[in-house]
């Protein structure tokens, strides 16, 4: 039987897998619709994902200040990955934009910030399918962690989001 070299075992695995990896869909759109609790991936406008999602204790209604616990409404962008964040794999939303950080300082308060489309806390993966269920977040997107790493491949940084009631 001869002998296999580890390196040209590893270069053929490599290359093998390169197809699969090369015709991973990629979304040029995320689509969040609060009113059916669902996030959507959609690429040249038609949508080829969709995932059940949470959001903040007070779901209802457009961001107005940090600590209102509730998710924003509107165009954004999706403007940097966090691998290693305090929940399995996080994805940045552009949030407040100009719009909401003058609204927001109109009426004294500070807009807030962080937030993301995320997994679930890190070492409670196991509660997942339960908290689908809640909106326990502080104004995040979230999902389970198998549906956030679905998300995190389909997803470049860059990507727009739309976030609607």
């Amino acid at each position: 039987m001869p002998k296999t070299n580890p390196a040209i075992a590893l270069l053929l695995a490599v290359v093998l897998a390169l197809p699969a990896i090369a015709s991973a869909e990629k979304a040029d759109l995320v689509q969040v619709k609060k009113s059916k609790a669902r996030l959507y991936l959609i690429k040249a406008g038609t949508p080829f994902a969709d995932f059940p999602v949470v959001f903040g204790a007070q779901p209802e209604g457009h961001k107005q200040q940090e600590g209102d616990e509730r998710t924003p409404e509107g165009r954004y962008v999706l403007d940097y990955k966090k691998e290693n964040s305090a929940f399995f794999k996080s994805i940045h939303i552009s949030y407040p934009n100009a719009e909401d950080s003058a609204r927001a300082k109109q009426r004294g308060v500070g807009a807030g910030g962080a937030v993301m489309i995320h997994g679930q806390k890190n070492g409670l993966g196991w509660l997942s399918p339960v908290a689908r269920f809640i909106n326990w977040t502080d104004g995040c997107i979230a999902l389970t962690n198998e549906d956030m790493q679905a998300v995190w491949e389909a997803v470049d940084a860059g990507t727009p989001i739309e976030i609607e009631p």
